[in-house]
């Protein structure tokens, strides 16, 4: 299935100015001849993830955003606050290419037996630069999809899957044995959800809306505390008694939410507690804060004892710690469960041209819980 056209195709790039400038725009790059070991896969589906927008848009206040370019090479820019350019000093100047994940079919493949295997089929792969029409990766990155599935049923294979599979890892692996999860009704929190509900794992599902906490006990949540109630603390704190969470992924990150879970995690196991102690409980209580939904500072109060922890956590790290064989396991899982435990839902599907209008950037940079977009890179365009 070669490329007969000339090869050269987009490739959505985000650049920092050293005059403190983001740029944002398509490039005409070079369709690379796949290596011995590797494939090119022409995309045809890949999402727009928190972590993504991080990169699109750097440190840039996207409220100064201006549209330049034409329809088909559209060019944006915005300002990025002099104070924050010291946090983006290792990309200044440097045009990076954008997209953790995406799939679609191999069209081309290398001279090895593993590559060859691949030849025709519908992968879905992780490695960066998706947010292209092609994109040449080594052929044990891949993942092939299930007979049937399309690239945009796998097109979020990796980042959310594994990570709602890493929280669960994790806590069994730290010792825990159950979970508290902010943002819960994010497609995400909805895989999250249905893990916990099949492997026996107890859940406290935090969201801010009404109707999300409804979507949730739609799809058989035990425990959800919607925040804006006014008597979240009190809710949130009987659930975490009920199941005995010790161990919280805080999607939001900045804010006073990571420090309530500790408070209520410990008022909770208080109610056990045979004597008084100065100190608070003695469990230790974890709150990882794997995401930025809240760009403000982390506020909290420091009322829930001496045994607490509060830190980062990244897949990728995760996915390092734990060595191939794990993480094979629980991808091949992934595949299994694709069009069930781990299904995703998008609001929208945009082209490459698309993600650098205004007013679609507008929307998606909300990072709204129910509109996450799909990019089709290869969307109006030959190829």
């Amino acid at each position: 299935m070669p490329i007969e056209s000339t090869r050269a195709a987009l490739q959505l790039r985000s650049l920092i100015k050293r005059g403190g400038e983001l740029e944002l725009s398509l490039a005409s790059v070079d369709i690379p001849l796949p290596g011995p070991n590797e494939v090119l896969v022409r995309v045809e589906a890949s999402p727009l993830n928190p972590s993504d927008l991080g990169l699109l848009f750097g440190a840039a206040d996207m409220s100064t955003a201006k549209a330049g370019g034409t329809a088909g090479q559209p060019v944006v820019t915005a300002r990025v606050p002099e104070g924050a350019m010291k946090s983006m000093a290792g990309r200044v100047d440097v045009s990076m290419p954008v997209g953790n994940e995406g799939a679609g079919v191999v069209v081309e493949a290398g001279s090895s037996a593993a590559a060859q295997a691949l030849l025709g089929k519908t992968v879905a792969a992780i490695g960066g630069a998706m947010y292209s029409q092609y994109r040449c990766i080594p052929a044990d990155q891949c993942l092939v999809l299930p007979e049937g599935a399309t690239p945009a049923e796998g097109a979020s294979s990796f980042v959310n899957p594994l990570t709602a599979l890493g929280m669960v890892e994790t806590m069994r692996r730290e010792g825990h044995t159950a979970l508290v999860h902010t943002a819960a009704a994010s497609n995400l929190g909805q895989m999250l959800n249905q893990i916990c509900l099949k492997d026996g794992v107890g859940l406290v599902n935090i969201v801010r809306k009404q109707e999300q906490a409804d979507l949730l006990k739609a799809q058989g949540a035990v425990h959800v505390c919607n925040a804006a109630s006014p008597t979240f603390l009190q809710d949130l704190t009987e659930s975490i008694a009920a199941t005995g969470a010790t161990l919280a992924f805080d999607a939001t990150g900045g804010g006073k939410l990571a420090g309530q879970i500790l408070s209520c995690m410990e008022a909770a196991l208080s109610r056990k507690a045979g004597e008084y102690s100065r100190y608070g409980s003695t469990t230790h209580k974890q709150v990882y804060l794997y995401g930025g939904l809240d760009t403000s500072p982390t506020e909290f109060t420091r009322n829930f004892g001496m045994a607490w922890g509060m830190g980062g956590w990244l897949l990728f790290s995760f996915l390092q710690k734990i060595g191939p064989h794990a993480a094979g396991a629980l991808k091949q899982r992934v595949v299994a469960e694709l069009k069930t435990t781990f299904a995703s839902h998008y609001s929208k599907e945009i082209s490459l041209a698309e993600v650098l209008d205004l007013d679609v950037i507008a929307v998606y940079n909300k990072r709204a819980t129910g509109e996450k977009y799909l990019i089709n890179p290869n969307k109006g365009l030959a190829g």
